[in-house]
This record gives structure tokens, sequence and C-alpha cells, in this order.
């Protein structure tokens, strides 16, 4: 038995943080696209990543936070412009682990009180995460935001706003970008295991009383943690990339935890009227603009990217082509397992053997996870929810659909009183059927050896996250433009901006639209 102590109101806390998990988990899953596949296992790799994360996110998180707080990984997340927060933290991290609680609850092989510890702190370093990445706009979760995701602060959306070109419909800038985010889509679509982890969007911000901007994500495009990207991605020339966009003619009034998004009326192509390119990781203080130093660099720019992504995805498929189902199998869960795995990288203490191999115990499972059974078990578990473990009273009504159910199994209270196992133990061996990681990493500064790549992430961080400046949140700016400390924080942001470099602090919505004239 553990001699830690557990209280009323940490089981109080948690159980609260699972329910508003619960809820949102129930809806996106219900009313989000399904996901299916063709060539890859998709519903029992998803099963199989569940396993691994019940068994590895307790102790992963553990020595994540021993490295770093996860509220100052999410401060440094915030500010570096990693885009790892949602749906990898924000929905991911814990809902993973929560839903191979709810699978191995049902199984017989757990009881609701057993692994306590696990699971307070697992939705423990998730709160403080995401309390921290929300910190600008004070919630949680997008869904507590009525489905917002507005994480930047106003210095970063300033730049983005002034320095993106205008492009219409038909125009040659518009004609590249859009090229480049389809093929960036099917690319990341595939690198992903044929799942949507790769593709994130965030916002909307009020560029205008006619126009808003969402900001597009694609991650983990090159050589970095994932081994089937080995020399596959090596022309790739950045790991990350993002897209602001300005749209008109429609209004985003739904950005959800998975990073999807709704608009009145449909968002279409033509709605985008402007847009900008930039890359970030772990190593950058900010985003880092990409050809945007003039309209004919950022077209040929995503001209030459959606040729490099696109040959980088005839041979990916090529690879994949060549795989095993056990081999998709692996690749699948550990996409999905590995997640989170961003916030290992800012710790600087990433290890291969942590994220890219599946658990010993979840191994276990793998047999019965035949396609038939795993579709069904699946549906059941985040859809129907008619496990054992999800059913309520009779007089119950759980909120979106009405029945007497629940996603994720609550901790009993009696734990109180001594009844439960506190822990699923320390990390077990893993092991893989995919070739071994090249110890080649793709970053804002080079290709590194993960060695160096930790050691500079541990040695790093943004302005706005460190010493004097941490804490200098929207409020305290709102009172200080004048204060040194605003105008180094603005400076620092707009330092590479076409526009904005040096201007600093107090500039307003009217002043950026004035700065940026025709949008050339």
């Amino acid at each position: 038995m553990s001699e830690r102590k557990i209280t009323y109101p940490q089981l109080l806390e948690t159980n609260a943080l699972i329910q508003q998990l619960a809820d949102e988990s129930y809806w996106l899953c219900v009313t989000r696209t399904v996901q299916e596949s063709k060539l890859f296992p998709v519903s029992p790799y998803m099963l199989l990543s569940y396993f691994m994360a019940f068994y590895r996110y307790p102790e992963l998180v553990r020595k994540v936070d021993a490295h770093m707080p996860a509220e100052e990984i999410g401060d440094r997340m915030r500010n570096m412009g990693i885009k790892c927060a949602n749906p990898a933290i924000g929905w991911g991290l814990p809902s993973f682990y929560l839903l191979g609680r709810e699978y191995l609850i049902n199984l017989g092989l757990l009881r609701p009180q057993d692994a306590v510890e696990d699971v307070i702190d697992v939705m423990d370093f998730w709160k403080r995460f995401q309390l921290a990445w929300h910190r600008n706009d004070g919630h949680i979760t997008n869904s507590a935001y009525g489905h917002r995701a507005q994480i930047l602060a106003e210095r970063r959306v300033q730049v983005f706003h002034a320095d993106m070109y205008e492009c219409r419909q038909g125009d040659a800038l518009h004609n590249a970008a859009q090229a480049f985010m389809a093929a960036a889509s099917q690319y990341g679509f595939l690198i992903s295991c044929e799942s949507r982890i790769s593709l994130h969007n965030s916002g909307p911000y009020k560029l205008s009383d006619t126009r808003e901007m969402i900001v597009r994500d694609y991650m983990d495009l090159s050589e970095s943690d994932f081994p089937w990207l080995d020399d596959v991605a090596r022309e790739v020339p950045y790991n990350n990339l993002t897209v602001p966009m300005a749209i008109e003619g429609c209004h985003v009034y739904l950005m959800d935890d998975w990073g999807s998004f709704e608009s009145e009326p449909e968002f279409k192509a033509h709605h985008v009227v402007g847009v900008g390119l930039y890359t970030s990781d772990t190593l950058t203080d900010g985003y880092i603009p990409v050809a945007m130093e003039s309209r004919e660099a950022l077209t040929n720019a995503f001209a030459e990217l959606t040729e490099t992504v696109k040959d980088a995805t005839a041979k990916l498929w090529k690879r994949i082509a060549s795989w095993s189902r056990d081999q998709m199998m692996d690749a699948g869960a550990i996409t999905y397992f590995a997640i989170a795995k961003d916030i290992a990288h800012v710790a600087g203490c990433y290890e291969v053997e942590d994220w890219m191999m599946v658990d010993e115990r979840a191994q276990r499972f793998r047999p019965l996870l035949n396609d038939e059974y795993s579709n069904a078990f699946l549906g059941e578990l985040v859809g129907s929810l008619t496990n054992p473990s999800q059913r309520l009273n009779e007089y119950s009504m759980m909120m979106h659909s009405d029945q007497p159910a629940r996603m994720y199994t609550h901790l009993p209270y009696s734990v109180l009183d001594g009844d439960f196992t506190p822990t699923v133990g320390p990390m077990r061996p893993g092991s893989s059927c995919l070739a071994p990681k090249q110890d080649r990493y793709t970053t804002s500064q080079g290709v590194l050896t993960l060695a160096e790549y930790n050691r500079r992430a541990r040695e790093f961080s943004p302005l706005a996250a460190t010493g004097d400046y941490r804490h200098l949140c929207e409020t305290w700016l709102k009172y200080h433009a004048s204060d040194p400390r605003a105008q180094a924080l603005y400076e620092r942001e707009q330092q590479q901006s076409r526009r904005l470099a040096g201007r600093g602090a107090g500039l307003t919505r009217a002043d950026i639209e004035a700065l940026r004239g025709d949008g050339e």
C-alpha cells in the first residue's frame, strides 16, 4: 500500500475533470466524422494505443513533471508556437488514458478504485498544463469557451494580421497556398496512419467587422520522431509549418477540442483572402516567417513545398505498401499514443524507448484486436456507451443524449477508506516491429542528434516564459503598455515582422489595418 495520502478534495476535483472530459468526448465522437481507412486497421490500433496510454502515461507525466512542471511547459509551448496542446494534450492525453482504463474495467482486469494515484496524477498534469496553455482565454478546454481556441497573445495575432498577403481565388498566391494545404493535408494524413493527428486548426480571431483569422498547423512533417519518416522525409525542410488564413464571407462559430471547425456558410477555398507561412518548434522563440519577404517569394515557397511533400508522400506510400498488418498496427498505435510526446521535447527528456514502443503489457491484448471485434467494441466504448461500466442508474440523463450512461468511470470515494491499489507500477519494456529510429531530428537549428536536441531544449526558454516576463499576462499588459518589459515582449515578437519590427506595444487593430495598406 502506498504511503501517499489521498484527500477528499483531490478526488472531487479529479472526478469533476473526468466528467468534463466525458461530456465533451461523447459529443466529439458522435458529431465529428468517423475515422475509417481501407489501408490501416484503425479501430484495432486505436484500442491498442489506449492500453499503451493506460500503462505508460502515468510514469511519463511524472518523468516530464520532474524535469519541468506541467504549467511551465504550458507557458513555454504557448510562447514557442508549439502546436501539440489541442488535440494532443487538450483532449488526447487524458482521454486516451481514460479510454484504456475504461476498456480494462470492462474486461474485468481493473476495478474503478485501482491505479487511483495514476488517475489523479494524469488528470492533475492535464489540468495544470491546460490552465497555463489557455491562460489568455481563461478556460481549460475549447468546449468550455463555447468551442473557441483563442490561445495566442495579442502581440502574435498582430504580427500574423499585419504581415499576411492579400489573395483572391484564381490568383497565383491563392492557387499556390491552396495546393500546398491540400498536399500537406494528404501527406499528414498518411504520416499519422490515416488519422488527423498531424493537422490542427485554432482560432477564430476577429480581424475586422468582415474578416476572421484561423491558424492552421501541419506537424511532424520531416525526419523527427516517427521512424517511418527516416529517409522518406529527408528533403522536407521544416518539421512544423503554420498557415494563418484571413477569411471573409463566413463566420467560424465552432472550433472544437480536436481542432476541427464549422462555419456559416460552409468554409470554402474562395473565403480565404489572406495567407502567411511560418515554422516553429521546441527551440524557437515564437514563429519564424518562411519566405514572407515578398508575395513572389511566398508564392514560390508554397509551390516548392507542395512538390516536396508530394515526393515524400509517394515515398511514404511505397514504404507503407511493404508493411505487414503488425507493422501497421504498431505505427498507428504509436502515432495515437505519442500524440503528447512534445511535452517531453520541451522538458528536454524525450527518449525513443518511452514514446516509440508498444508496452509489453499492451502487447498481451494484440491477439484480441481483429477488425470485427475492434470496430464493434470501439463503437460501444465511444458511441453507444453500452458497456457495463458506462451505465448509470435508470433515473440518470447524461449531457447531449439524455441516456443513463457515462463515458468514463469516476473514482469511487471509498478509496479514502483504504480499498484501492495505487498504481500500475513503473515503466515496463516496449517493442516494435518497425525499423529502428535513426538518430536524426529536423529542427529549426538544423538536423540534430537526440542527445543534442534534448540538451538545447533544456537550455532554451522563450523570453515570455522566463524570469521577470513569465507572469506578465494580458491583463498586466493592458495597464502597462508603456512599461519597458511590455515593449520588450512586443518587440521580441515583432523582430522578424516585415511591417511591425520595432513598433512595440500600444498598437490597435485599426493601426494594423492602416499599416497593411493594400495587403502587399
